[in-house]
């Protein structure tokens, strides 16, 4: 399998475009025009944009069976990004598949490893030496294997893919669940794990459910203190953290336009926190203002003449519409512990104060991938400057992640950058910082209740400082600023004031920003290493001894027959999202070494037997221990072992060490009321069996020290229901009822052992 080849008549105009980075790349909206008529003539039926975008890359699209929500497409991206902490595996992975080179054109991003401590300058160099022998081993395996590579201190992946790699009607699959930010450039981007990255760069079809289609009509222009942000955050307590399951949601009608390119893809971006596939906006003059400012204008030309193919058409159907009127949209802040859980900023005081969280804001954290925009930052330096200028600074801490070191370079020569620091703000690495727990923070003792109020994206239980009484809440960087001066959730910045050093009352006037600098963008310090044409001599390394890199062992091949007596390792109480099966932070260094990081697995876990998290019994021993230590002792013994859980189980990040670790520690399967769809597909890909209770209530008839059997494994097949076999303590039995969403293709994953271990089978 080849990349689109460039049709002879744009090929010239594209290359320019793309040469920067990769000329190989090839932008053809002509192969995208020719696949969306074929299916178009089969569906006999108007199209909405994310169907265009989606069919239009299909493998077959003249035979491809096509059923919202029921049949898998198989498809044909056309390009993969990956960020520094999945890349690992995901290499290691594309490494032992013996394949010499990728596909498809594909990126490494060094993001996620940099610790914030001091400030941008010295943590980034504190992190290049701590993780010397991780960012040898990426960049010697992107030169190896074709892949270009983004050193520590470029930027966060989907800012530099918004700035660099994504456009109109592009297929993109990254291994970070906020890849759907490019969306907000009208692409169809999409989170996965490794191993999903791995087949795209093997050249082997993509498989993914035909997503349903959620349409978010907007009318009404944003103004005064309202924020793109405020439109997802309203939009995450319409749908809440599953809602978006297994859909695309797609933004259109009059009020699109009002929004800039960057604030569309915050509102993508975000997306990933109400389980959507992607989200998606129309191709408009705003995302070829952006593609013009970012030295692609040759894209937005040829944009312009496939219009119709990036915008959905007329009268096309949505499976659920929801309507929001932008005039009426007031600022939102979400929280606390969950991105779900929606309040007017007007009226976060009050619940706060009903609720006992607290009121006094600790630090005030702007910038991360969903809010680090060049708009971003100037409407939130808008503010500082009204307070400095009244001889005001914060009374919260203050911190500020831009995303990528084209915007650092930016806000540093246009002055943002010292109004923020001169109101009382540090400036951050280029990274991810505090977002993903990548925050060594010290004014707090673990324990110690507090509120904190970011612009990024998630807020889970201890996420952003491992502290599971930080109170997190998400909201738009202006708010931030605001909340940050006032050092109090109760405040409303349209109706309250502040009071100046000398007593004086104030109220902040509403913030402002250019969407994009007058001035070219600064690009900084070249930070891109291309992949070289001769690869032969490259020697990737992968030290025996080493603590953090691992190569890895095939997982063992299904036996054949029915799964018996499995023990349950932990019975999970309420949510259970990535973080708590495979937490970030301190973690993160161990993401290239499989049997370290399992150390990790469950320990943020609720167990419904004892409400304590990393506290389980070893039914063998009737002692109690850690999860990963209890996994350890049964996989010694020879007994294979079962997690249960809640709904949505797996929400959150795309990390398919989630999955990884109960494959390496002896698990088979894992019983749950729902999954996210993102983690479903990992287990999958593991050989793990991810299967739902047909009857959601049965649930409760598990016991924490029953035998479970798995039977009907030989007859697997889409569709057909799994039977559980239950054993209780007291010698009672019963049976119950198990979904799967496995197709054939996925079936054979099972019976290999793993997605990996099948693509070698058939190598």
């Amino acid at each position: 399998y080849e990349p689109y080849k460039l049709s002879p008549v744009f090929s010239a105009k594209a290359k320019v475009a793309m040469s920067r980075f990769e000329p190989s790349s090839s932008i053809n909206y002509e192969k995208l025009h020719e696949n969306i008529n074929i299916v178009r003539r089969r569906l006999n039926r108007p199209l909405t944009l994310s169907e265009k975008i989606v069919y239009g890359h299909l493998d077959d699209p003249a035979g491809q069976e096509i059923d919202r929500g029921r049949t898998y497409l198989r498809l044909r991206p056309d390009r993969v990004g990956m960020q520094d902490a999945t890349a690992q595996m995901a290499m290691l992975q594309f490494i032992s598949s013996g394949l010499p080179k990728v596909a498809v054109p594909s990126t490494i991003h060094c993001d996620h490893l940099i610790e914030a401590q001091i400030g941008g300058a010295q943590d980034l160099q504190r992190a290049k030496e701590v993780n010397q022998e991780v960012y040898n081993f990426l960049a010697t395996a992107a030169a190896k294997y074709g892949v270009g590579f983004w050193k520590p201190g470029s930027g966060i992946i989907h800012q530099i893919i918004l700035e660099n790699y994504a456009y109109p009607g592009v297929m993109l699959i990254g291994t970070d669940s906020h890849t759907p930010n490019g969306g907000g450039l009208g692409g169809i981007c999409i989170g996965v794990g490794g191993a999903d990255a791995v087949d795209v760069m093997a050249g082997i079809p993509w498989e993914l459910k035909c997503p349903k289609v959620i349409g978010v009509r907007l009318t009404g222009t944003l103004s005064g203190w309202t924020s793109p942000k405020d439109v997802i955050l309203k939009v995450a307590g319409i749908l809440t953290v599953k809602g978006g399951t297994g859909a695309i949601v797609e933004y259109h009608g009059p009020g699109v336009d009002s929004i800039s390119c960057t604030g569309m893809a915050t509102i993508c971006n975000m997306g990933a926190e109400i389980g959507a596939t992607t989200s998606v906006f129309p191709y408009n003059h705003r995302m070829k203002t952006y593609l013009e400012k970012t030295g692609r204008g040759e894209i937005g030309s040829l944009a312009d003449q496939f219009k119709d193919d990036l915008v959905p058409d007329k009268d096309c159907e949505y499976d659920q519409i929801i309507e929001i009127n932008l005039s009426e949209l007031k600022p939102h802040i979400n929280g606390p512990f969950t991105p779900d859980l929606a309040h007017p900023v007007s009226e976060v005081g009050a619940i706060a104060k009903k609720s006992g969280w607290p009121l006094e804001v600790k630090v005030g954290l702007i910038g991360s991938c969903t809010n680090s925009s060049y708009e971003d930052m100037g409407r939130a330096a808008s503010l500082a400057k009204q307070a400095l200028d009244k001889g005001l600074k914060c009374k919260a801490q203050f911190t500020v992640t831009p995303g990528s070191e084209q915007i650092r370079a930016t806000i540093e020569r246009d002055g943002y950058a010292k109004i923020l620091r001169d109101v009382g703000g540090v400036v951050l690495a280029n990274a991810c910082g505090p977002c993903i727990g990548q925050w060594d923070r010290k004014d707090v003792k673990k324990g110690e209740k507090n509120t904190i109020v970011t612009s990024f994206n998630r807020n889970f239980t201890a996420r952003n400082d491992a502290n599971p009484a930080t109170h997190a809440f998400v909201t738009s960087p202006e708010i931030v600023t605001a909340l940050a001066l006032a050092g109090t959730l109760n405040f409303n910045p349209e109706t309250d004031y502040l009071t100046t050093p000398n007593g004086e009352k104030f109220k902040l006037e509403a913030p402002t920003g250019d969407e994009l600098p007058s001035r070219d963008f600064d690009p900084g310090q070249d930070t891109y290493q291309h992949p070289p044409a001769e690869s032969s001599s490259v020697k990737v390394d992968v030290n025996p001894a080493s603590n953090r890199l691992q190569l890895l062992e095939p997982f063992d091949k299904w036996h054949g027959k029915d799964l018996e007596n499995m023990r349950i390792l932990i019975k999970v109480k309420g949510k259970c999202t990535t973080d708590h099966i495979s937490a970030a932070g301190p973690w993160l260094k161990f993401r290239g070494h499989l049997d370290n990081i399992s150390n990790n697995l469950l320990i943020g876990a609720v167990n419904i037997e004892n409400d304590a998290v990393n506290k389980v019994k070893n039914q063998l021993t009737g002692e109690y221990g850690g999860v990963p230590d209890v996994a350890r002792q049964y996989k010694a013994s020879g007994v294979n072992w079962v997690v249960v859980g809640d709904e949505n189980y797996g929400e959150g990040s795309s990390r398919e060490h989630a999955a990884l670790e109960p494959r390496h520690l002896g698990g088979r399967a894992i019983i749950v009321k729902s999954f996210a769809r993102i983690h479903e597909t990992n287990l999958k890909k593991q050989g793990l069996l991810p299967l739902t209770f047909a009857n959601p209530q049965d649930y409760d008839r598990i016991r924490p020290d029953d035998k479970i059997s798995i039977t009907g494994l030989k007859s697997l097949a889409p569709g057909k229901q799994l039977t559980a076999e239950i054993k209780h303590s007291d010698g009672s039995q019963e049976s119950i009822s198990l979904n799967h969403t496995f197709n054939e293709t996925q079936i054979e994953w099972f019976k290999a052992g793993s997605a990996l271990n099948r693509m070698k089978e058939l190598q």
